[in-house]
């Protein structure tokens, strides 16, 4: 697999920031935003998707976190 163009570098990061712009208007509903998350998907490697989506649930978890909202789950009680 050869690496994407700078055309579709920038068509996949333009994808990714109307998708992600998205999120942040619907409050996190995605539902709302399938059209975008289906361009996202088309215009970038999946292996870029994936990475991006976990680069996202870091950046929402720091920005909590240095708000002072982070709250754990609880699921993970120690013995």
């Amino acid at each position: 697999m050869s690496a994407p163009s700078m055309e579709e570098r920038k068509a996949c990061w333009g994808a990714r920031d109307e998708y992600w712009k998205c999120l942040d208007e619907n409050t996190e509903d995605a539902a709302r935003c399938q059209k975008l998350r289906c361009s996202f998907e088309s215009r970038c490697p999946q292996q870029w998707v994936k990475y991006f989506d976990k680069r996202r649930d870091f950046l929402k978890y720091k920005e909590q976190l240095q708000a002072g909202e982070y709250q754990p789950s609880g699921t993970t009680e120690k013995s």
